[in-house]
């Protein structure tokens, strides 16, 4: 299994709004495309002391299933569009982790 990750910053002015827009529309739009080996998303939040942080935690059975999702670049961060419009600073690129143990996971 792989775990991709990545982090994106927002103003505390724009934090609901992407927030919204990650799970009305983008993690939607991710799921519609029905990307063989595509496990599922998780999102987490912090409010830093001047900006609000994202993480998204993708999970993949294999790095192929990662490529389908995010081009043969497959570590180039995949940010749409709309995202962009609030979205203050974000990483370039994603990390990517081979997972060796997964007792402890419990999907949500």
């Amino acid at each position: 299994m792989i775990c991709r990750i990545w982090h994106g910053y927002t103003t505390f002015n724009n934090a609901d709004t992407y927030e919204n827009l990650l799970k009305d529309e983008i993690f939607a739009g991710i799921k519609d495309r029905r990307i063989k080996g595509y496990k599922g998303i998780q999102l987490l939040r912090r409010e830093l002391e001047d900006e609000t942080e994202f993480i998204t935690i993708m999970w993949f059975d294999t790095i192929g299933a990662v490529r389908e999702f995010a081009g043969a670049d497959f570590e180039q961060s995949v940010v749409p569009e709309k995202a962009l419009l609030v979205l203050s600073r974000f990483d370039k690129k994603s990390q990517h982790y081979e997972v060796k143990e997964n007792d402890s996971f419990i999907p949500v």
